[in-house]
């Protein structure tokens, strides 16, 4: 995919879809298995959006176990949100948000051929073009990005509830307005979010800085263990970890915590590529891959069936986490020798 955003005649067709859409008929909103900030962010404003045109039958789900991550639990709009097993069956319209193929929607993947329309709101070069109307930006920085282009676009205005769940995803892509997505454009709709009463600072103090103490000794655990490969990843060093269901079970800690454990990880002043892998079944991992800039982790990840950026991006893996960091690096050494 070219790095564009969306056409004109694609923003029309999705401005359409939700205007011919009755204010009583079913809209199922969904985002990825396991959802972050961005997928949770985006979609609970979007809902609240929604609501504020007078749409009155609005769900939120996402596949799998049907766990909020904590520091995203109390977002507004979080009344919408359904598990899988409730979300509608036959709804007349889908929306899905931060969605890069048909495989990150599991078990709810069946509700796009049961709805006449769905549009789908993402921002990864990696998006597999699916949906019936498709506003896929890789120059955006969040799916937010695009979803708050969409609630313009609708004629809802922006309110401190639908900002809230707007920035929250936007600043966790951004990695707290670290990474290099991190616009002029970027700077300009935080400021506009924040413009509506929002406590950035107060947020940031939840999504980021809040971890249980058992977190932490997990992190330390977890840090411990990690391997620095100068060698490579080309020459240009590559640092992985690992962590496992006992690991989580030993601290008594929920999955999500180990979302946060790239980002120490890739710090790592020697290595360009960070690799992270999270056991989340027997035999069954999820892999997260970062790069500072001189590798194209994405390559990587949609190798394996995954996605992402260039720099952020990750995949499922089967087996030990051996045999995982073993497929990554020798996929790294022959896109890069």
């Amino acid at each position: 995919m070219t790095l564009s955003g969306p056409a004109a005649e694609q923003w029309a067709a999705a401005v359409a879809a939700v205007r011919c859409t009755g204010a009583d008929d079913e809209v199922q909103l969904i985002c990825h298995v396991n959802p972050d900030g961005d997928a949770l962010g985006s979609m609970l404003g979007f809902g609240l959006g929604l609501r504020r045109l007078g749409y009155t039958r609005v769900r939120a789900s996402f596949p799998g176990e049907f766990a909020v991550p904590g520091p995203y639990a109390g977002l507004p709009g979080s009344a919408l949100l359904a598990p899988e097993t409730e979300a509608y069956a036959a709804p007349r319209l889908v929306v899905v948000f931060d969605v890069a193929s048909e495989s990150r929607l599991g078990g709810l993947a069946g509700r796009l051929a049961a709805a006449p329309v769905s549009v789908v709101l993402d921002h990864h070069a990696s998006n597999t073009g699916f949906g019936t109307v498709r506003l896929v930006d890789p120059r955006a920085a969040a799916t937010s990005v695009v979803a708050d282009e969409l609630l313009a676009r609708l004629g809802v205005p922006l309110d401190a509830e639908i900002a809230e769940c707007l920035y929250v995803a936007l600043a966790t892509d951004t990695g707290s307005f670290k990474f290099d997505m991190t616009t002029v454009t970027v700077h300009e709709l935080a400021a506009r979010l924040i413009a509506t009463g929002i406590r950035p600072g107060e947020i940031s103090r939840r999504i980021f800085d809040s971890r249980p103490f058992g977190a932490m000794k997990l992190t330390g655990e977890v840090l411990g263990r990690a391997v620095l490969e100068p060698a490579a990843a080309g020459g240009r060093g590559m640092v992985w970890t690992y962590a496992t269901l006992a690991d989580l079970e030993r601290h008594g800690q929920p999955p999500y915590v180990l979302d946060a454990l790239i980002d120490p990880v890739r710090s790592v002043a020697e290595a360009d590529v960070a690799v992270v892998v999270k056991q989340v079944a027997a035999g069954e991992w999820s892999v997260s891959l970062r790069s500072k800039g001189a590798v194209d982790v994405s390559g990587v990840a949609m190798s394996q069936g995954g996605g992402g950026h260039r720099l952020a991006a990750g995949f499922t893996a089967y087996g030990e986490a051996a045999d995982v960091v073993d497929t990554v690096r020798r996929i790294l050494d022959e896109h890069l020798s």
